[in-house]
């Protein structure tokens, strides 16, 4: 079933592949324990040198994930594979600058599918509010991110608050976000955070999810 796109989603948003876990954990045990934790979106993100999960595989992980979301009520997408979405009916595909065409996934999903597309500059901003049907935009990198080899560079708050001043739509800050920053993000009036090591990495996902949870997101 079509979940309808609502900001909130953005609040908590997870995104995360096999190259991001720690050494005791499955993706799958992972994503239960932030699903259990309350993140309110997981992005499907297996990429890079460090992915260990074959090509072959790809398609039942996928599954297993989104029968996991689907069990907390949560929206499954799927970083930058239309036809791998299109498979496993998930709620939602997103989209980089480098991956797919945007207006050409649009056109394969629209009316099925969430649609998030990375956009980082002024002009990304402006090129992405000509195109209809994209949901949100995931912004940054905020600070500096050990998650992506290929990451461009910091935005800083001031870039992000500028971006959220430049379009209508709700953004979801990226990027080497810590919970300490938490706080100064809500201020740019962002509708969340999408995080990867914050929440893989961290020794108490229950408290760190919450502290995503109980920041005061201003929401334009």
């Amino acid at each position: 079933m079509m979940q309808k796109f609502n900001p909130t989603q953005l609040t908590a948003y997870f995104v995360c592949g096999t190259q991001d876990l720690p050494a005791n954990k499955s993706l799958p045990e992972l994503v239960e324990e932030a699903l259990k934790a309350g993140i309110t979106a997981y992005q499907f993100r297996d990429k890079g040198p460090k992915s260990t999960l074959k090509q072959s595989d790809r398609l039942s992980m996928a599954e297993e994930l989104h029968q996991l979301c689907q069990k907390y009520d949560v929206p499954f997408f799927i970083d930058d594979d239309v036809a791998l979405a299109k498979k496993v009916h998930a709620e939602g595909i997103h989209v980089g600058q480098d991956d797919e065409d945007i207006a050409q996934v649009i056109n394969e999903v629209a009316g099925q599918m969430i649609v998030g597309y990375s956009c980082s500059t002024m002009t990304e901003i402006a090129k992405g509010d000509l195109i209809a049907g994209i949901d949100y935009y995931g912004s940054g990198p905020i600070f500096t991110t050990q998650s992506k080899d290929d990451a461009d560079p910091e935005i800083g708050l001031t870039g992000l608050a500028k971006l959220v001043k430049r379009t209508s739509r709700p953004i979801v800050a990226i990027g080497g976000i810590k919970v300490t920053d938490l706080p100064a993000i809500a201020q740019t009036n962002v509708a969340g955070a999408a995080v990867i090591s914050m929440i893989s990495q961290s020794k108490d996902i229950k408290k760190t999810v919450a502290a995503m949870l109980n920041t005061n997101w201003q929401r334009q």
